[in-house]
């Protein structure tokens, strides 16, 4: 499912699919996008690339299209950096810098840049 709050400028997307599962935020408002998988229990964060993912003004009226959602979630999107957190609750700069609705996605959790 999708859920699209224009006035925040964050899209939630929720896939329900057994083992491969996952949350994810779009937050157009940062520039980020955090991906949480429940088989790995991490968080995957990636700087929202406009090539690749459309505008949110675009979105809305592409979301259903099968080519968006191949384009959203390329299999040649690969995040390989790990960066451990210092404490239970993130780091402060990282929250700033990525947002509340990622925080609360990927708060207590391994973080992949």
């Amino acid at each position: 499912t999708m859920t699209i709050d224009s006035g925040n400028r964050v899209v939630d997307v929720h896939v329900r699919s057994g083992l491969f599962s996952s949350d994810s935020i779009f937050d157009y408002s940062t520039g980020y996008v955090a991906t949480r998988l429940f088989s790995r229990n991490a968080c995957f964060i990636m700087k929202l690339n406009k090539d690749h993912i459309p505008e949110l003004e675009r979105l809305g009226r592409v979301a259903f299209e099968r080519q968006t959602m191949r384009t959203i979630y390329s299999p040649y999107n690969v995040w390989v950096e790990f960066q451990p957190g210092h404490s239970r609750l993130g780091n402060v700069e990282d929250w700033l810098r990525y947002g509340r609705p990622i925080e609360r996605l990927c708060a207590g959790l391994p973080l992949y840049k």
